[in-house]
């Protein structure tokens, strides 16, 4: 372990050290000068043509207006939210009938035709920046590429110094495929909305159009349904390893489509059926052949549960419950699963998948399904959603003699909770290791023997979360693997290469350190420098200390952050100097782990019994290894340079608290 002899520049650092696995104690950034506008062929999704004015650049000024098309509004309002607090400047938003010729202007005409519904044109002058598409969602797609034009910097909370430059010349772009989707499981691990909303953030920035929710299965029901309210109650409250669980009401259900719909995202939710149903079964017994609830679920195990295909209530139950979901959601799919089905018999599922297909046309949707629905007849415009990994599969071929068209998923390219390397600490790598490269090198068009081009619909990246409990690993598994599948499902493949990908994508880095996403550092991809943000706090890493009584380093394979952690017991202490800027911090976040009954993390500034800013309560995480993150207001008004203790208060001989590392937060 180093010992830091200064932290005082420590809140300039870039907090991609604390994001990513691979790296130690938190780096130190210089102060860098501005950096040279963006390429326009830079962009992840790669455009389909990017065209420079050579010596041609525009600096956003401090007076700059958005200016957009009447029915466009909403995409401005969306942009100017992204771009005020960091630049500083008021950027109001207005409409407009014409052609702006300074600003940014948004508009829905004069567009090449080319683009289609979800494609855009975007000419930088030095005048003015100018989007133009044929609808809402083709101006979005642009704002995206925009951002990506702008210095990382842009994304920041804060204002930052600028210059705001972005290179001139046109982009024509629009996506190869129409369904481009992120699929998030809410099942084995529960994800508050204000969560959800964060990863629909995260995707919407390269292009994702679709956001599959997987509602149900074995381990928790995630939606309130009415005519069947223990479907909540009893089976959302529990997860993987037996943690509270949680479901979404309605009205948060609601909140969640229309948050993504503001985003230009389309929810897809998901009830899996027959099998992948314990939750629903422990809730009625009367959905069990033999009237008898199985107790709730907390393993990771699949195949062992089934609705039973005989009894009548049982399509009852479906079609109420597609009924109901179908009355909450706008998008025009309902995703029934179908996969490892293993305890209903061959005969069993095509039976059941023939009675309940009718319920989801009848209800105005379409159907999804896993590959396996292949096994079942043919609804109009189903979809076939396929996750194997090989090239081939039996049902696949059947789905397709149908008619189905064919998301693709495949496990051992597109799976998101797969490990990269062996030594991933989260993730599962039954489907192989998948490094960011191997996401990437494969063409959606050409991957399935005897599946013609045009009977692909699209690419989706599962993230299924028996391993991922919050955040950080929901982002550490996708970033940076979701814009590299991004990209396979909005470019065309003449304009895919890994060489100049890896380029493009390691440029994104330091963006996404600015925007606090933890990320995997993969050796396979040259990341460029995070820039130095002005007033950002960064997390310290605990073992990176100036002064130290009875503390000892150990090392850990923890996901969040560095990989030696500040073992302590009750009177020790930790010291750090570090200068908190002119405006105070509100909140501290401390990662830890504990085997504590009792005792507090307190926050003292200047000596081991200085003021106390914080006080956090520590209990027992599940061991030195149990990772949780507490927030903590912090009291007083921390500002200037200051040494800040953290002593430990806990029964002697018998408590202890790992430190991971620490955050203050505005």
């Amino acid at each position: 372990m180093t010992v830091r002899r200064s932290l005082r520049h420590l809140l300039l650092a870039s907090a991609v050290a604390a994001a990513t696995v691979a790296a130690g104690a938190a780096a130190l950034l210089p102060a860098t000068p501005a950096a040279a506008a963006v390429s326009l062929a830079a962009v992840v999704p790669a455009p389909v043509s990017a065209q420079p004015a050579a010596g041609v650049t525009y600096t956003l000024p401090s007076n700059a207006a958005i200016q957009t098309a009447a029915g466009a509004t909403d995409v401005g309002t969306y942009l100017a939210g992204i771009l005020r607090p960091s630049t500083g400047y008021a950027l109001p938003v207005s409409t407009t009938t014409g052609t702006p010729a300074s600003g940014i202007a948004l508009l829905l005409s004069g567009a090449d035709p080319s683009v289609g519904a979800e494609g855009y044109q975007l000419d930088v002058t030095a005048a003015a920046v100018t989007l133009r598409a044929q609808t809402a969602a083709g101006l979005f797609h642009g704002v995206q590429t925009l951002r990506q034009l702008l210095p990382p910097a842009v994304e920041a909370r804060t204002a930052q110094s600028g210059p705001w430059t972005l290179t001139g010349g046109r982009i024509v772009d629009y996506p190869r495929y129409a369904y481009r989707g992120a699929m998030l499981d809410v099942s084995r691990h529960f994800f508050a909305p204000d969560t959800v909303k964060r990863y629909i953030d995260d995707i919407a920035q390269y292009k994702v159009n679709v956001l599959h929710l997987h509602l149900a299965d074995d381990q928790g029901w995630r939606i309130v349904i009415d005519a069947w309210p223990q479907l909540a109650t009893v089976g959302g409250s529990t997860q993987v390893g037996g943690g509270a669980g949680g479901y979404y009401t309605k009205a948060q259900y609601a909140d969640l489509v229309a948050y993504a719909a503001s985003r230009q995202i389309t929810v897809v939710p998901e009830i899996d059926m027959p099998g992948h149903t314990n939750a629903a079964l422990a809730s009625y017994a009367q959905l069990n052949c033999n009237n008898t609830a199985p107790p709730l679920y907390t393993g990771t195990n699949v195949g062992f549960s089934s609705l039973c295909v005989g009894k009548e209530v049982t399509y009852t139950f479906v079609q109420q419950v597609l009924n109901e979901l179908a009355a909450i959601t706008p998008g025009p799919y309902l995703h029934v699963g179908g996969d490892e089905a293993s305890s209903t018999t061959a005969a069993d599922y095509t039976t059941f998948m023939n009675r309940v297909q009718p319920f989801v046309g009848a209800a105005g949707k379409t159907v999804i399904g896993w590959h396996q629905i292949g096994q079942a007849n043919h609804t109009a415009n189903r979809v076939a959603q396929y996750w194997g990994t090989s090239t081939s599969d039996a049902d696949l071929s059947a789905a397709v003699s149908k008619g189905d068209k064919i998301l693709l998923s495949p496990a051992n390219k597109a799976y998101l909770d797969m490990k990269y390397t062996n030594s991933t600490p989260l993730g599962q790598s039954w489907a192989g290791l998948i490094e960011v490269q191997t996401a990437y090198s494969w063409d959606p068009g050409a991957y399935l023997t005897g599946v013609p081009a045009t009977a692909i619909l699209g690419v989706e990246a599962p993230m299924w979360t028996e391993t991922l409990a919050k955040l950080a690993d929901i982002e550490f598994m996708a970033f940076p693997r979701l814009p590299a599948l991004a990209e396979l499902a909005w470019s065309p493949q003449s304009a895919r290469g890994w060489d100049t990908f890896k380029v493009r994508l390691g440029a994104l880095g330091p963006r996404w350190t600015v925007q606090g996403i933890s990320f995997y550092s993969s050796p396979q991809v040259p990341w460029g420098t995070p820039p130095a943000t002005r007033s950002a706090y960064t997390q310290i890493q605990a073992e990176s200390y100036n002064a130290q009584t009875g503390t000892q380093t150990e090392a850990t394979t923890d996901t969040g952050g560095g990989q030696n952690v500040g073992y302590i017991t009750p009177g020790d202490t930790l010291a750090y100097d570090l200068d908190f800027g002119a405006a105070a911090p509100a909140s501290v976040t401390t990662r830890l782990a504990s085997g504590a009954s009792s005792g507090t993390v307190q926050y003292r500034l200047d000596s081991a019994t200085g003021p106390i800013i914080a006080s956090v309560p520590v209990t027992s995480t599940g061991g030195w290894q149990s990772w949780t993150g507490r927030t903590t207001t912090l009291s007083g008004s921390a500002t200037g340079v200051h040494r800040l203790y953290l002593t430990f208060t806990g029964t002697a001989g018998a408590d202890f608290v790992n430190l991971n590392w620490l955050q203050f937060n505005r």
